[in-house]
């Protein structure tokens, strides 16, 4: 065997036994090959796409063909983070995904399926986490809430008649007890089992008032950039928990882009609509249309890597003095609103993308 056909046949053996679904679709969209790993994952739609191709599996608009598509306008790898493959029939998986063209006009496309179909609730110990929150901020509030009053009345009477170099001493109780009230408060909100009361909603104003109040706020001194899609369609939707949402995002971006310490932070708003996305609701439904898409973009250092597992969970953060409770409520939320939040983060870039249902004039 000469140097050229061993090479080739270690990159075949290497190809075959990758971990990871791996695909080469030919221009035509035929599947030309496929590894054991994308033969378990498609199964017997595999066959189908191998004799006419992936658009006969799923629809036009799906996410897996853009991903094609662009890798071959742009004449590069491509990626893309936390989206929807939907076959005809069959059950979606979620996956990260990245496309490469190759010499003969074909892509390579790589599939990392997480764990569990798209859902709009998180599962497993970011449930779990959600769930014990819940009682503990019942507790807490039940049992902290009212005692926190009266230490606070004490001491602002211990403040009235307390010598002058006392007074600061009472000013830190109040303080504190101010503190841990807030905090108290932030986990009560978890207690809050009751659906949103959704009306139509058009995102673009949500929007406007969270831009308004971040750049009066936590955004000032930043670039606060809107890059929207003024077709969208309303969402059906509770618009103070709308604004608590996504409030809540782009302050996390603004820390974050401020951090730079180069005066050029930047935060994007994105809006756009997104044909065939859908999420799985866990129900006798099924899936759920989510074509809706919302993203939240900061210049940032990024998300810690040890972080990016479990950012979502109640107390994990990143932050000096945060509680880490902020992103755990917007993804409680999101689920109450029947979407689903994701993020993709590397030194520089952060993207936090919320997808939600539209209004519809069929119920179903």
């Amino acid at each position: 065997m000469s140097p050229v056909q061993a090479s080739s046949a270690l990159r075949a053996a290497a190809f075959d036994m990758a971990p990871e679904p791996a695909l080469v679709v030919a221009e035509d969209g035929q599947v030309r090959a496929a590894n054991e790993a994308a033969e378990r994952l498609f199964g017997q739609s595999l066959g189908v796409m191998t004799r006419t191709g992936l658009s006969t599996v799923m629809a036009p608009e799906s996410p897996l063909l853009s991903l094609i598509a662009r890798a071959r306008i742009e004449g590069g790898a491509v990626r893309e983070r936390g989206f929807e493959v939907s076959l005809y029939g069959h059950a979606a998986f979620r996956t990260d995904g990245s496309a490469s063209p190759l010499e003969d006009g074909s892509v390579l496309v790589t599939l990392t399926v997480r764990s569990g179909a798209l859902s709009g609730e998180r599962g497993g110990a970011e449930s779990a986490g959600l769930r014990t929150i819940i009682g503990l901020g019942r507790m807490l509030a039940h049992e902290i809430k009212n005692p926190l009053a009266g230490i606070r009345g004490a001491a602002q009477l211990l403040k009235s008649g307390a010598r002058v170099e006392d007074t600061p001493l009472a000013q830190l109780i109040v303080d504190e007890v101010d503190r841990v009230k807030r905090l108290v408060d932030r986990m009560e909100a978890f207690s809050d089992d009751a659906a949103p009361v959704c009306r139509p909603v058009n995102i673009h104003l949500v929007l406007d008032r969270v831009r308004t109040l971040a750049v009066n706020g936590v955004g000032e001194g930043l670039s606060v950039v809107e890059d929207y899609d003024p077709s969208l369609p309303l969402t059906p939707g509770d618009e103070d928990q709308l604004i608590q949402i996504f409030l809540n995002l782009v302050k996390n971006a603004a820390e974050a882009a401020h951090r730079r310490g180069d005066d050029r932070g930047e935060i994007i708003i994105r809006t756009a609509f997104r044909h065939g996305v859908r999420i799985r609701t866990g129900g006798a439904s099924g899936l759920r249309s989510t074509p809706l898409e919302v993203r939240v973009i900061d210049n940032g250092p990024g998300v810690p890597a040890a972080l990016r597992d479990s950012l979502f969970q109640p107390f994990v953060t990143g932050r000096n003095g945060g509680v880490g409770l902020g992103l755990a409520l917007v993804s409680k939320l999101v689920s109450a609103h029947g979407g689903l939040i994701d993020f993709d983060s590397e030194p520089g870039r952060t993207v936090f993308r919320v997808l939600l249902p539209i209004v519809t004039e069929d119920p179903a």
